[in-house]
């Protein structure tokens, strides 16, 4: 399909200038009808002529007339530009527009301010500008804008694009035009996102090639554009339009990650075939989604390269760009496409290639003057998935050769054993995947113009699913909702159901229904093409173009995955729930906190997804981190690739962040978020191994119910089971068990190795090697083995039966076999019923992973010296899954909701899901410590919010801010609840959607409850 020449016209501008993050985009220009003038020649000879001449009267790129520029080019009146020393005399109120940061000792304020218009009428009768167009900064002409100032130790060492930003975002004027005479560059930077630039340079524009570019400055700044079109014809209503697309750049982006998902699967099965399944063999039959988590890796390791590339974070050496680089290496296959477009899948390299430079990024290397710094890590791990490399037990061994830092070679792979025969996956399938991944409508997509959390949320959108091999012909079905997943269908099965019973086994598959004339072919169907014809309107030929044949993988949606949505939370969403939630915290810490105060602060996400609100609490934190160091005057001496923001976002995400989640894919890709927004050119990545992890939020016990091996309430310290409201007592519930006589004092000898290596993490440098850091976790986590094995036995034993008198019985065997192991005498044999008793609750239907809070991060949960609690979260923030009843009973294991209803008195069975995050959320805090949570507004209805925000607030919470029916941005129809919560009395004012409030009550409401 043809493209419009106006789209192309835009596309070639903003190829020329190369945007840093989103200002415009093509779709919102061509909607505000913005187009490119080619016959710019009279206004780029007027350009010329403001510019100063040298001895041989040729234009010398510099703008020193900043007002003269803009009226005679521009076509600005001399009232559009006011210098903000003469505001006020203009009748203008610029109070608002001076920022004062007393830690860095300074005050930003513009060079000059562009209000609004005001028509001449108006302005007679006495109206004044309502708000502003652009805040403007000029620098001096050799003042590099990406580069700190030269100023004293007590000023801040920031460059004049960081400060203009920060000028915007502090003003919430979202746009601005900074120049240094040499370059404009328009930034956008609206509070609460990400911000973004448009650099025009002044030399490029005074030549002939670079008239486009020229014209693209006028087309955005001159006088129309900025004060006479309509209203959504002009530069904000594009700049907002603009943000607006980057949500369907969002959902297009996952539809094309998805095809590569199933792309690369098809490529590793033809390459099993080639080895007559030998290549998949071993991992299909011990452990069928490890072939999915390792596909699932690759496109997160491409992922990273991409994002990485894109912003020269790798290397621009010509070594790195021509034999290594991913972008080089798509460009390549694109032209061989073009050659030799029908002999695609029959040649090879490609992968190789990928491989190799995976492993060069995890070992690290280095040529003459090219380096790559080692990124150690599960992400490049080879050794994490083997047969990505085609190492297996029954496949041929051949060595192959990677550059080592020292210039010479080492074996790519480790230890004794070299690499095998490399798959050979089609170069046919790598350029598929890597066109999914990087070019959107027939245009290159800039990983560079992406926020972390849209690449966190596109990735999320590929969790959930299964590898299955398919038992006859098949083919993916879309979702119903636009944001679940395909099923896969047998087709022959179909075929072989009753004519008026297909329709029915095709819903209960897919959720798809079928009417009129394709339900009557469906009926009548007699061969596979004929079913083809039925469903063809229902068949996703994004990720099955053809039909799969038997025998072959394929890739199958959890029934919760299926009809379930997967939505883009943006910057935009995330930046105020965290900022609300965190704005007690640091408050607390007194006007100006001390660097080591923040950094001791601890924050937690308990359903984290891919990580986005993890990564706004690293932003932030970080700014206030920065804010401390130059406000007491002990900034750390930074690394060269290091800035000070970034260098706090690294310590920040290490010491402050945690997070949980019950896929441990999802664990991977937060840390794959984190990494991505403290990602230093020279540095490893950030250590985060031990503060993001896998499990259960909701299903754990605590350090007193593992020594007493129960899931009954134990009172703290004592380890005495504590009996529940309205139960009877009884002798055995105020006896402590055998379990916890014997076990007690192990694992408190445990637990503090636990603490001492944990400590060692959390205090390590920023330049601290990788393997030091895994070593030492590792060391932790052998130490806290033994109460793992203990807390996941007594979930075990509850998850056994239905009945708790089965349940008991069950746990009490499982308690004779603990002390058992734990006799000085005991043998390996011991473990076993132990060992067997945990996997029947980790393995299987529904899989569940217990995750014990205390033990788990006991660095955050303190004791005194008697026993007693003294730590907690300072502050919790998320958006937990939204699941009702139903959901919740058919998305996991037989039990689930009794252990809901056990883990929280007086709840109620009908609740949804996120009053129990509520209230666990509530009860890991620290006294005064604050939540902030995501919910949808039965939050405050019914059944759910008597057992979520009425237990809460009966038991010591307090709501002090509240915004309801918000609806999610973007496409997705939600429309949801942010609550905040602190554990305690809090003195600060109560806010209700906005509005001020003596209280906010369990309803969500001012009054009554």
């Amino acid at each position: 399909m043809a493209k419009d020449p106006e789209l192309i016209a835009h596309l070639e501008w903003l190829g020329y200038i190369q945007p840093v993050g989103l200002v415009v985009s093509p779709p919102a220009l061509v909607q505000a009808q913005a187009h490119v003038n080619r016959n710019v020649i009279p206004q780029q000879q007027r350009f010329l002529a403001c510019l100063p001449s040298d001895a041989s009267d040729e234009p010398i790129p510099v703008i020193r007339d900043f007002p003269k520029f803009v009226r005679e080019v521009l076509e600005w009146q001399a009232t559009d530009l006011v210098a903000f020393e003469q505001a006020a005399e203009a009748g203008l109120d610029v109070a608002g527009l001076e920022v004062v940061l007393p830690e860095y000792h300074e005050t930003l304020r513009p060079t000059w301010v562009v209000p609004e218009f005001v028509p001449q009428t108006a302005a007679a009768a006495g109206q004044r500008a309502a708000g502003w167009v652009l805040l403007i900064q000029q620098v001096a002409d050799d003042q590099d804008l990406d580069a700190p100032l030269e100023e004293s130790d007590r000023r801040w060492h920031a460059s004049p694009h960081a400060r203009f930003e920060r000028l915007l975002r502090e003003t919430q004027v979202a746009a601005g035009l900074l120049t240094n005479g040499r370059q404009l560059r328009l930034v956008y930077a609206p509070r609460g996102e990400t911000s973004g630039y448009l650099t025009f340079d002044v030399a490029a524009m005074t030549t002939v090639a670079g008239r486009p570019i020229f014209a693209a400055l006028h087309m955005l700044l001159c006088a129309d554009r900025l004060f006479n079109l309509e209203k959504s014809q002009r530069l904000p209503a594009i700049l907002v339009e603009s943000r607006k697309y980057q949500n369907t750049v969002s959902t297009q982006l996952a539809q094309q990650v998805m095809a590569a998902l199933y792309e690369l699967l098809r490529g590793f099965q033809a390459a099993d075939d080639q080895w007559n399944g030998r290549l998949l063999k071993d991992v299909l039959a011990t452990n069928p989604q490890h072939v999915y988590h390792g596909l699932l890796t690759v496109l997160m390791r491409t992922v990273f390269v991409l994002y990485a590339e894109d912003r020269n974070l790798l290397s621009n050496h010509p070594v790195y760009t021509n034999y290594y680089s991913i972008i080089g290496l798509f460009e390549r296959l694109r032209a061989d496409a073009g050659q030799y477009p029908d002999t695609m899948d029959q040649r090879y390299g490609a992968w190789a290639q990928l491989l190799t430079l995976f492993r060069m990024i995890y070992e690290g290397g280095s040529h003459a003057d090219l380096r790559i710094p080692p990124r150690k890590g599960y992400l490049f791990d080879p050794e994490r998935y083997p047969f990505l490399e085609g190492r297996g037990k029954e496949l041929p061994v051949a060595s192959s050769q990677l550059p080592e830092k020292n210039g010479t070679s080492s074996s790519l792979a480790t230890g004794n054993s070299q690499l095998a025969t490399i798959p050979r996956v089609p170069d046919g399938v790598i350029y598929r995947v890597l066109n999914n991944l990087l070019i959107l409508d027939g245009e290159r997509l800039s990983y560079r113009s992406l926020d972390v959390e849209q690449i966190g949320s596109v990735y999320e959108a590929i969790m959930g699913f299964e590898v299955r091999v398919s038992t006859g012909r098949s083919i993916a079905i879309r979702p119903v909702k636009k944001h679940g997943a395909p099923a896969t269908i047998n087709l022959e099965e179909l075929l072989g159901q009753k004519a008026a019973e297909r329709a029915k086994w095709l819903k209960d598959r897919t959720d798809q229904s079928i009417t009129g004339q394709a339900l009557e072919t469906l009926r009548t169907a007699m061969s596979i093409d004929d079913l083809l014809a039925a469903l063809d309107r229902k068949i996703d030929n994004l990720v099955t173009p053809n039909v799969v044949p038997a025998n072959s993988l394929i890739f199958q949606p959890s029934d919760e995955r299926r009809r379930s949505g997967s939505h883009y939370t943006p910057r935009s969403f995330t930046e105020p729930v965290v900022r609300t939630t965190l704005r007690p915290i640091l408050e607390a810490l007194g006007p100006h906190p001390r660097p080591e105060q923040i950094l001791g602060l601890k924050v937690c996400d308990p359903a984290m997804g891919s990580g986005a609100f993890l990564v706004e609490i690293c932003r932030q934190l970080a700014e206030a981190l920065v804010a401390a160091w130059y406000f007491h005057d002990c900034v750390p001496q930074l690394p060269p690739d290091e800035d000070d923001l970034l260098h706090a976002r690294r310590l920040v995400a290490q010491r402050c962040l945690y997070g949980v989640d019950k896929n441990p894919m999802a664990v991977d890709l937060a840390k794959l978020s984190l990494w991505l927004v403290t990602l230093a050119k020279d540095h490893p990545f950030t250590f985060v191994d031990h503060s993001l992890r896998a499990g259960d939020s909701l299903v754990g016990l605590t350090r007193e119910q593992i020594v007493a091996f129960t899931w009954q309430p134990v009172a703290a310290g004592t380890g005495l089971r504590r009996e529940k409201k309205g139960k009877k007592k009884t002798a055995a519930v105020n006896q402590p068990s055998d379990t916890a006589k014997l076990f007690s004092d192990p694992i408190a000898d445990r637990m503090r190795k636990v603490s001492e290596y944990r400590q060692r993490i959390l205090a390590a440098r920023d330049d601290r090697p990788y393997e030091q850091l895994r070593q030492e976790l590792d060391v932790a986590d052998e130490a806290l083995s033994l109460a793992r094995l203990a807390g996941d036995c007594a979930i075990a034993a509850f998850f056994s039966a239905e009945k708790d008198r089965e349940r008991v019985a069950n746990l009490s065997t499982l308690s004779r076999q603990l002390v058992q192991y734990l006799a000085p005498q005991s043998r390996i044999e011991d473990r076993k019923p132990l060992a067997a008793a945990v996997a029947s609750l980790i393995n299987g239907d529904h899989p569940l992973q217990p995750f014990h809070w205390q033990i788990e991060f006991p660095e955050v949960f303190t004791i005194d010296s008697n026993g007693q609690p003294t730590g907690g979260f300072d502050a919790i923030v998320g958006n937990p899954p939204f699941a009702g009843k139903n959901t919740l009973i058919n998305g996991n294991r037989d039990g689930y909701l009794d252990w809901l209803k056990t883990l929280h008195e007086e709840s109620h069975g009908n609740a949804d899901l996120v009053a129990h995050f509520f209230r666990r959320a509530f009860n890991l805090l620290r006294p005064e410590g604050c939540f902030g949570l995501i919910a949808t507004n039965t939050i405050g209805q019914g059944d759910t919010r008597s057992t979520g925000l009425r237990w809460i607030c009966l038991n010591g919470g307090t709501i002090h801010h509240a915004q309801t029916r918000i609806k999610w941005p973007g496409q997705a129809s939600v429309v949801v609840s942010e609550v905040h919560v602190c554990r305690g009395k809090i003195l600060c004012r109560f806010l209700l959607d906005g509005r001020p409030v003596p209280i906010i009550t369990s309803y969500l409401f001012h009054a009554g409850g």
